[in-house]
């Protein structure tokens, strides 16, 4: 194994999570195990392709677990490692200051956010309520 060196320790975190989609999967998870098909369904901007690269790093870096059922038709759920929920604290500051930015560049996230189920959205004071 070659031995990397950073510059600052964040270079680490972002070899791992880094990139467009690999945040977005791993808030999916926080919510539970999540089949291929349904990551794919409440993201439809990602290719299949690239949501199978995705999951694939993801375990290999210990941080999604991949449980294959003994069924027909075959069943694969993924769900985050304990390694990987170590993950959450830094990924709730992500959506926190994703909210706040979207607030500053457009007034109103209501009107920008997906209603995905990440989004629980209360329609009598239109207040954003975090799961």
């Amino acid at each position: 194994m070659i031995r990397k060196k950073y510059n600052i320790s964040v270079e680490a975190t972002l070899e791992v999570i880094g990139g467009k989609w690999k945040c977005v999967i791993l808030c999916h998870l926080t919510h539970g195990k999540k089949r291929t098909s349904d990551l794919k369904r409440i993201m439809p901007a990602i290719t299949q392709k690239m949501l199978t690269q995705q999951l694939r790093e993801l375990e290999d870096d210990g941080i999604v677990n991949r449980i294959v059922y003994n069924q027909v038709p075959p069943k694969v759920e993924y769900e985050l490692s304990e390694y990987g929920r170590s993950l959450e604290p830094i990924l709730n500051a992500l959506c926190n200051w994703g909210d706040q930015h979207i607030i500053k560049e457009y007034g109103d996230k209501f009107s920008v956010l997906e209603d995905n189920g990440l989004n629980d959205f209360n329609t009598d004071n239109k207040e954003l309520m975090k799961p």
